[in-house]
């Protein structure tokens, strides 16, 4: 059986790709991962294939063993692995809740790492692994000081293990997008608090970042990022000293 695994399924970006993962098919299977039950079992009417529900927090440790429990079980063929899940906070470091960043590094980082190697057993050449970085992953960003390095973290480890894999005809790709319209929003600002990001330079749709990030996967690409002025403040990342870039960034946000 071969089958597809989208985390994150239940909302933006994890959400379309759940429901365009037939750009990377076909798949006997789709299993969606992500906490909300309820919006899983929606995907039953957009998904081009039968549909696994896996409603879990991959925060904890032992509903992700869950996920290599059943893995061990079905023994699939994964032609498609999408870590989408995360989230992020915009809040001075040392005001926010210790268990808020330990849960951002959880979710971010090692239940992306966790999942990517539990599925690793069980795919072939010609499969793929799609991660949900972010162009913050280029620069170090103070008042968003845990979420850019978390995605930096997922950006490098991203392209050094598609590398690693190039032997066995897997891919692995870092998507890396910029503002983006999702519920993303809702977790990382507190309302009740003074806003830390006060400009936007972009907002784009998630459908364009997907349907990029697709065109991008078939390329052979480690990078995917859509938009002239995602591209150009990654490049900028490169040149510039990261000092000068944080300066620009406080300035901008008035921070």
């Amino acid at each position: 059986m071969k089958i597809a695994i989208v985390t994150g399924a239940s909302s933006g970006m994890g959400r379309r790709f759940a429901e365009t993962c037939d750009k990377a098919g076909p798949f006997d299977e789709v299993w969606v991962i992500a906490r909300r039950a309820e919006r899983l079992e929606e995907l039953k009417n957009v998904i081009p294939y039968p549909v696994r529900p896996i409603a879990i927090d991959l925060t904890d440790r032992p509903s992700v063993l869950k996920v290599k429990a059943l893995l061990e079980e079905v023994k699939p063929d994964v032609g498609l692995l999408v870590n989408a899940g995360g989230f992020g906070r915009f809040e001075a470091f040392t005001d926010t809740p210790a268990e808020v960043n330990l849960n951002m590094v959880d979710l971010n980082c090692e239940a992306l790492m966790s999942l990517t190697q539990y599925v690793l057993p069980y795919m072939s050449e010609g499969s793929a692994v799609i991660n949900i970085a972010s162009v913050a992953a280029f620069q170090p960003i103070p008042y968003i000081n845990i979420y850019a390095a978390t995605k930096a973290f997922v950006l490098y480890f991203s392209r050094a293990l598609n590398r690693e894999l190039k032997a066995r005809g897997i891919s692995v790709m870092a998507v890396c997008p910029f503002w983006t319209k999702t519920e993303f929003f809702e977790r990382a600002v507190d309302l009740e608090k003074p806003a830390v990001v006060k400009k936007y330079i972009a907002m784009y749709d998630p459908k364009d970042i997907i349907d990029r990030a697709w065109r991008d996967l078939k390329r052979g690409k480690d990078v995917s990022k859509y938009g002239f002025k995602a591209r150009a403040q990654a490049a900028l990342c490169k040149i510039l000293p990261h000092k000068i870039i944080m300066s620009v960034w406080m300035k901008q946000q008035k921070l």
